[in-house]
């Protein structure tokens, strides 16, 4: 019985669109370059800041962030940002009893701006409050701490196979593997991915099938 889902933020609950399209005006290379660029490191298994740093070699990724935000460009999230799925299937799951949490590898300021849209969740956290980043064991510990429920009664969602479903098959977590973004899309038919999530979806609305299950 699923007591918990917690969820990952990017290519989960929100789109990344707005992101790397402002990163790409920011930078001034064409927003279809660094989209490329970053499909290119997802499928080498980089990380996708990775992306930045072959747009502009010798990049600080975190200094250009702060002088983004310093002149009023910087992180956004707005309604047009979620997944149309979420706001129904969080509803859905909170009216079944089940606790939600929402827990990704964000900033402190994308936490602010995710409580600012009033989701249907119990919980809102992002690695940059907890200071421990996916996929160290510490943020699963943290995730466990947050469910308030048992590791075989807490479901991660996510769709990221190394920051997302194996490091939370190895905490104990019940896992939901979902087939959205590049991620989740590359590695949706991965040998160790199919072994290792419980569910494999490609909607969230089946999450409320898989707690009734």
């Amino acid at each position: 019985m699923i007591e918990t889902i917690v969820l990952d933020v990017g290519e989960t609950i929100t789109r990344d669109d707005r992101y790397w399209a402002s990163w790409a005006d920011w930078l001034n290379v064409p927003r279809h370059t660094l989209s490329a660029l970053v499909g290119a490191v997802v499928a080498q298994g980089h990380d996708n800041a990775a992306a930045l740093r072959l747009a502009r070699p010798g990049i600080d990724v975190a200094a250009e962030y702060d002088a983004r935000e310093a002149v009023g460009r910087g992180e956004r999230l707005e309604e047009s940002d979620l997944y149309d799925d979420v706001r129904p299937a969080l509803s859905l799951l909170q009216q079944a009893g089940v606790r939600v949490v929402i827990a990704g590898n964000q900033t402190r300021r994308a936490a602010e701006l995710l409580r600012s849209l009033v989701l249907p969740a119990d919980l809102i956290a992002t690695s940059g409050e907890w200071g421990v980043a996916k996929p160290q064991p510490e943020f699963f510990q943290r995730v466990m701490a947050v469910a308030q429920a048992a590791p075989e009664q807490t479901l991660y969602v996510g769709d990221h196979p190394a920051n997302d479903v194996f490091p939370a098959k190895a905490a104990g977590l019940r896992v939901a593997h979902l087939r959205r973004g590049p991620w989740g899309h590359l590695w949706a038919d991965d040998p160790e991915v199919v072994a290792a999530a419980d569910w494999r979806i490609h909607n969230l609305t089946q999450l409320a099938e898989i707690t009734q299950s």
